[in-house]
């Protein structure tokens, strides 16, 4: 997994503008935004280019290997949600 947001996201959208691989869900039109407390990076469809970090206003995402202490369960929610 190359990028792993966490429970600080606010769902403002930014990281979903600029992701070129369209590996953030939910999308506002996506039956379970509302209910989801954030927002969900593709294992698998994440190319790994960190522009989802430059816009998240909230430093929410990290690379996996960098995730901040106690955070690490993240990794396993963003993979969770796609099944993975």
């Amino acid at each position: 997994m190359a990028h792993v947001i966490i429970d600080t996201c606010e769902k403002d959208m930014l990281c979903i503008d600029s992701c070129p691989s369209d590996a953030i869900h939910p999308l506002k039109d996506e039956e379970g935004w509302e209910a989801s407390p954030q927002v969900y990076i593709h294992p698998e469809e994440c190319m790994d280019c960190g522009a989802c970090i430059a816009t998240c206003p909230t430093n929410s995402i990290y690379l996996a290997e960098e995730l901040p202490a106690g955070k690490e369960e993240f990794a396993a929610k963003n993979a969770a949600y796609y099944g993975k």
